[in-house]
């Protein structure tokens, strides 16, 4: 049965956007593993508190990814 954990920081991605990590993700694995491992293919979205994960000793929030997702 396949797994994927997938933590992001909390308030960045919606409801939609997560189901459509979801959707692609499965895709994802069922297009290695077979068709036949969709229905045991779990994929779970955790969401950890803006300011309570850490790159390079320093804090990352929501503001910053959104800055860096709005970046070109």
């Amino acid at each position: 049965m396949p797994l994927a954990q997938i933590k992001g920081i909390s308030g960045f991605l919606s409801t939609e956007q997560k189901q459509e990590v979801i959707r692609r993700v499965t895709d994802a694995i069922v297009s290695v593993e077979g068709e036949g491992m969709r229905p045991v293919t779990w994929v779970i979205i955790e969401d950890v508190n803006s300011g309570e994960w850490g790159v390079a000793g320093k804090p990352v929030t929501t503001e910053i990814i959104r800055d860096m997702a709005a970046q070109k």
